[in-house]
């Protein structure tokens, strides 16, 4: 069958719909009404057999054929959009724009201070951040990479593993000052310590502490009236002595160095937590993309080079 060049056209709107959640707002962006972007939807409807899209008066979302037909020609188009650069001499120099999903405490503690240097490294290439501890749904937010931490969930995505972190557990002078500094990891149980506990965005609930010295992997059912799901509040409050606290080393560099934080059980850190990359395509990703990878595991692992187990690029 010849290649309908409406298609690809259609597929074109689709995407900017989806990235801008509005019919109104997609047209803004490529220079359609509103009705224009409407019809060009329709048509591509009609030519795939399936509605791709809810319509309400809040919100234009992606039906379950829809997303799936997304997830299938979204790559292609990143596609072809690196493939147009690269036919321009801009592989070294990317251009356009990379919008990014991240991680509110790998965004704080490790992106935040260095972003600066990615940006002057590739001034035609604009960056734009999310921070959330919530995965959602890359394709159909309109993102081109994802940098989560712990193990990924099962889906369509590429899932490349950046650098794995050691976990560590640390509390504040004030507080080791007023309970003691508790000799083993179990004490923090045995002798009723304050903990400050992480809730898991996966599951909603608080993450479970172990600890792991040579092969051992010791569980241990701490407790505490704090719950958070926000990172820097997390430091703020143990830093606060409000309690006891696990973190990835990761970004953690400066509090131990400057005493406010101590690590309480160095010979008991042995566990690792991983930080992936997600990215939609299933081929060689576009080169913004693969430059802000290699970005990522080279600042991540500068951030604290003895405790980061660091992935070769790709």
């Amino acid at each position: 069958m010849p290649f309908d060049g409406r298609l690809l056209s259609g597929i074109s709107v689709l995407a900017a719909v989806v990235e801008a959640g509005s019919f109104v707002r997609a047209g803004e962006s490529l220079g359609l009404s509103q009705s224009g972007v409407s019809r060009a939807v329709a048509r591509l409807e009609q030519r795939v057999g399936v509605r791709l899209l809810d319509r309400t008066p809040r919100a234009v979302v992606l039906t379950d054929e829809g997303r799936r037909f997304y997830e299938e020609v979204a790559p292609l188009l990143r596609g072809l959009e690196d493939a147009a650069i690269q036919a321009g001499g801009a592989v070294a120099e990317p251009r356009g724009r990379l919008r990014v999903k991240v991680d509110p405490y790998f965004s704080r503690l490790v992106l935040a201070p260095r972003i600066g240097e990615f940006l002057a490294a590739f001034p035609d290439l604009s960056l734009e951040l999310s921070a959330s501890i919530h995965p959602g749904d890359l394709v159909a937010e309109g993102f081109d990479i994802g940098v989560r931490m712990g193990e990924p969930e099962p889906s369509s995505l590429i899932a490349r593993l950046l650098l794995r972190t050691r976990i560590l557990t640390v509390a504040s002078p004030g507080y080791i000052a007023r309970r003691g500094r508790p000799a083993t990891p179990q004490a923090l149980a045995d002798d009723g310590h304050t903990c400050i506990l992480f809730r898991a965005p996966a599951t909603g609930r608080p993450f479970e502490w172990e600890f792991h010295r040579d092969g051992q992997v010791l569980k241990v059912e701490v407790d505490g009236p704090l719950l958070l799901d926000d990172a820097a509040t997390a430091i703020g409050a143990c830093i606060a002595g409000q309690g006891v606290a696990q973190f990835t080393a990761l970004g953690m560099g400066d509090w131990l160095a400057d005493g406010r934080l101590v690590e309480l059980f160095p010979d008991w850190s042995e566990e690792l937590f991983p930080i992936y990359a997600y990215h939609p395509s299933r081929r060689m990703p576009p080169a913004k993309v693969r430059r802000f990878l290699d970005f990522v595991v080279a600042i991540s692992t500068s951030a604290d080079k003895a405790r980061c187990v660091a992935l070769p690029p790709a």
